[in-house]
C-alpha cells in the first residue's frame, strides 16, 4: 500500500520539490494550493508521471473548515495519512512602528493559523492509525531575528514552538512532530526578496551557499523514516544558531 502524504502550499518553490521528491517514491501526494490552480495540476502530473499518485485539493488552511476539508479530502481519496508537511507560507515586509496590522493578521494566519488548524485536524487522523509524522517548515528567522520581518519572525518563532509543544501531546499516540528550517533558498520568495536580505543571508554563511530546494526536499523525505525523533528543529543552512 502507498504511503500517503499531505503537502501545503505545494503548488510552487519548495512544496513543489518536496512532492515531486515524494513522488518519486511511488507516494500518494495530496497537493494542496490556493491560488495557483494550474501549478498545482502541473505538479500532480509530474508526480504521475514518476510513479506516484496525487490529488489536488484547493484549501486555505488558515480558516479551520478549510483545513478539515484538505484532511478529509486526502482521506477519501487514499484512506490514510503517513506524513503532513505544513510547508504553506508567505512573507510580508515592513519595519515593526510601520507595519499594517492587516499584514501581521495575513501572515500569522497562514504561517501560524494554518499549521495549527492542519496539526489538529490531521493528528485525530494519526492517533486513530497509531502512528503519523508531522513536519511543519519555519526559518532562521524565527530563530535569529531580522529586520523588516518582525510579522514573519513572529509567525516561525511561534511554529517552532507549536511544533514543540504538540510533539510533547501527541507522542503518546505515536505521532512524531519536527521542524525544519531550510535555509535561504531562491525560490519565487527568495529571489523576490531585497537584494540586501540575499546578500545578508550569504554574509551569515559559513560556506557562502544558498539552500538547495531538492536537498531540503530529500532531508524532510528521509527525516520521515526516522522513527525517533519527535520534538526537534533541524537547521539546514551553514548559519549558525
Amino acid at each position: 500500500m502507498r504511503k500517503v502524504v499531505i503537502i501545503t502550499g505545494a503548488s510552487r518553490g519548495l512544496g513543489r520539490e518536496i512532492a515531486r521528491t515524494f513522488g518519486q517514491a511511488g507516494w500518494g501526494i495530496a497537493v494542496n494550493y490556493l491560488n495557483s490552480k494550474h501549478d498545482a495540476e502541473s505538479v500532480a502530473e509530474d508526480v504521475t508521471a514518476s510513479g506516484g499518485d496525487a490529488v489536488v485539493i484547493r484549501a486555505d488552511v488558515g480558516d479551520p473548515a478549510q483545513a478539515d476539508r484538505l484532511i478529509n479530502s486526502a482521506m477519501t481519496h487514499f484512506r490514510r495519512l503517513d506524513v503532513l508537511v505544513n510547508n504553506a507560507g508567505v512573507s510580508r515586509q515592513g519595519l515593526f512602528v510601520r507595519l499594517d496590522e492587516n499584514m501581521l493578521d495575513e501572515t500569522l494566519r497562514t504561517n501560524l493559523k494554518g499549521p495549527f488548524n492542519t496539526i489538529r485536524a490531521a493528528s485525530e487522523v494519526m492517533a486513530r492509525q497509531g502512528f503519523g509524522h508531522i513536519i511543519n517548515v519555519s526559518s532562521i528567522v524565527g530563530v535569529k531575528g531580522r529586520a523588516g520581518h518582525s510579522a514573519y519572525a513572529a509567525s516561525k518563532a511561534a511554529l517552532v514552538g507549536l511544533t514543540k509543544a504538540s510533539a510533547i501531546e501527541l507522542a503518546p499516540h505515536g505521532i512524531q512532530v519536527n521542524c525544519v528550517l531550510p535555509g535561504y533558498m531562491l525560490t519565487e520568495m527568495g529571489t523576490a526578496a531585497a537584494e540586501k536580505t540575499k546578500e545578508n543571508a550569504l554574509a551569515d554563511n559559513l560556506l557562502k551557499k544558498y539552500s538547495i530546494p531538492a536537498e531540503v526536499a530529500s532531508f524532510i523525505y528521509n527525516l520521515t523514516y526516522m522513527s525517533s525523533a519527535s520534538g526537534q528543529v533541524f537547521n539546514l543552512d551553514s548559519r549558525m544558531i
